[in-house]
């Protein structure tokens, strides 16, 4: 299983911005995409529903990693810390690596889950990606249920980690793919200096040039 920032990357990375082009066009293709990233069951089934959440999760982390607001959806997260967030996590990994378990249902109701002390994002509520403590030790969130909600709301608590500070969208407004900068000092702009760095300031050149252009007069030449 990838580590979470990378997860977030790839989750990002379904929709190409250049090409038009969704891997997440079905709630089919959703739940084949989750499975295979380890995030659910083999018995875990995606709704039209779980599909329009994902694609506004996607896009809201797409938003607030070039700087924008971005809301998130409701998805069943709750704050925990320390060995609770740990035997969290092994619980979810259990349940997800079983076959056979058929469809996933809401552990919401179970009194051993504690209570439920905070959604990821309500519309509205001023609750931004990586509101929460990222340092170790300090609260953080976790999905309550499994299944697809809960693999989505897994995603979305990655957001909360501290690689999220490294991940970021290509600064090309029309690329916008998602990379992690492993430079010192976090300042990658690009996914691909080559590409679209050269494409942005080739972009930005000729805008300079054309301004810099003293102004054509009427043309009064006679034949």
């Amino acid at each position: 299983m990838l580590a979470p920032a990378e997860t977030v990357r790839d989750f990002l990375n379904t929709y190409d911005v250049e090409a038009d082009a969704d891997e997440l066009a079905s709630p089919a293709e959703l739940a084949v995409w989750l499975r295979e990233h380890g995030l659910t069951g083999p018995g875990d089934r995606a709704c039209d529903d779980d599909l329009a959440t994902a694609v506004a999760l996607r896009e809201g982390l797409r938003a607030a990693l070039r700087g924008d607001p971005a809301d998130l959806p409701v998805l069943p997260l709750r704050v925990t810390t320390g060995d609770a967030a740990h035997a969290n996590d092994e619980r979810r990994a259990d349940q997800a690596t079983h076959a056979g378990d058929g469809p996933r249902t809401s552990h919401a109701a179970h009194a051993g889950d504690g209570p439920r002390t905070s959604h990821a994002a309500h519309a509205g509520d001023g609750r931004r990606a990586g509101d929460v403590g990222r340092a170790e030790g300090r609260p953080r969130l976790a999905p309550i249920d499994g299944g697809v909600r809960g693999a989505l709301a897994a995603i979305a608590a990655a957001t909360a980690g501290a690689s999220w500070d490294r991940l970021k969208v290509c600064a090309e407004v029309t690329c916008q793919w998602a990379f992690l900068d492993a430079s010192r000092n976090r300042s990658r702009s690009w996914c691909s200096m080559r590409v679209c760095g050269n494409r942005t300031k080739t972009r930005a050149y000729r805008a300079r040039k054309q301004g810099s252009r003293p102004p054509q007069g009427p043309n009064t030449d006679t034949v």
